[in-house]
């Protein structure tokens, strides 16, 4: 097992059992990641036993992998979900579809950024130029959001919803993108036990239908968006026709995008072209 402490093949197997034992379906792959985090066997040793106890592995390494880059997380922030790629994807289409000027995306709710750094990052690779924003009621979420669009010169800002946002951006977004929570109140509760104890309970809790924040960004999404601008957010199956539904009675239209490879579904709205 290679990586920043040299780990015997004894050890390296005592290490995947204890990890198996635990419930780690990934012992091997995971035990190979907490070695590369660790500087010394003692924080190896650190590390192993706070996973042991349940901590989610990635505030233990200190990133986790979104559309193949590693994002910087943390303790108590919301860790980004692979799903979530897909809104990335849908992202990345409504900005490359801008012309004679910089791309402006926006990430409401955004946690660590991991959305809006995937997008700009891509769109960067090909060329496109991009403007990027992101906001988060979480000033410790938003820091590591900083952290991950500072080679974008991201503006991160904290505050509820859209608040934070620059007023020079109504009306000029042309992509505005959020995995905001939409697991109802009373089913939060049954989320795993990695989420519902080390995540924050405002990056989970929907509200009682879940849609509390849906309704909102909805009703905010024309102020921002630019005739044919687009709004993508995340949702369920079983909730996708009343994200749909609140994006149609802002004034969008819209419908929902799902993905079989992401097991993900969107609302995505287009404001109507001027």
């Amino acid at each position: 097992m290679t990586g920043s402490v040299e780990v015997p093949p004894v050890a390296e197997t005592a290490l995947v059992a204890r990890l198996r034992a635990a419930g780690c379906v990934f012992a091997e792959e995971e035990a190979a990641l907490l070695v590369e985090a660790a500087t010394d066997a003692g924080e190896l040793e650190q590390l192993v036993r706070r996973r042991l106890d349940g901590e989610p592995l990635e505030p233990l390494l200190g990133w986790a992998e979104f559309r193949g880059r590693r994002m910087a997380v943390g303790p108590g922030v919301f860790v980004p979900r692979r799903r979530s790629e897909f809104l990335a994807q849908l992202a990345v289409a409504a900005c490359r579809g801008v012309e004679g000027r910089p791309a402006v995306l926006v990430e409401l709710c955004c946690g660590v950024a991991a959305i809006a750094a995937a997008v700009a990052a891509e769109l960067q690779d090909a060329g496109v130029a991009v403007r990027v924003h992101a906001a988060d009621v979480d000033p410790v979420a938003a820091g590591y959001a900083r952290r991950n669009l500072a080679e974008f010169d991201g503006f991160v800002g904290v505050g509820d919803l859209d608040a934070p946002l620059p007023r020079e951006l109504l009306g000029r977004v042309d992509c505005l993108v959020a995995n905001a929570p939409y697991v109802p109140t009373d089913e939060v509760a049954h989320m795993p036990r990695e989420a519902r104890d080390a995540e924050p309970l405002v990056a989970l809790d929907g509200g009682p239908d879940g849609l509390a924040l849906h309704r909102r960004i909805a009703a905010a999404a024309p102020r921002w968006l630019t005739p044919g601008g687009v709004a993508v957010i995340e949702t369920s199956e079983r909730q996708a026709e009343a994200s749909v539904a609140l994006l149609v009675a802002a004034g969008l239209d819209a419908h929902a995008e799902r993905s079989e490879t992401h097991g993900a579904v969107a609302a995505v709205g287009r404001m109507p072209a001027a």
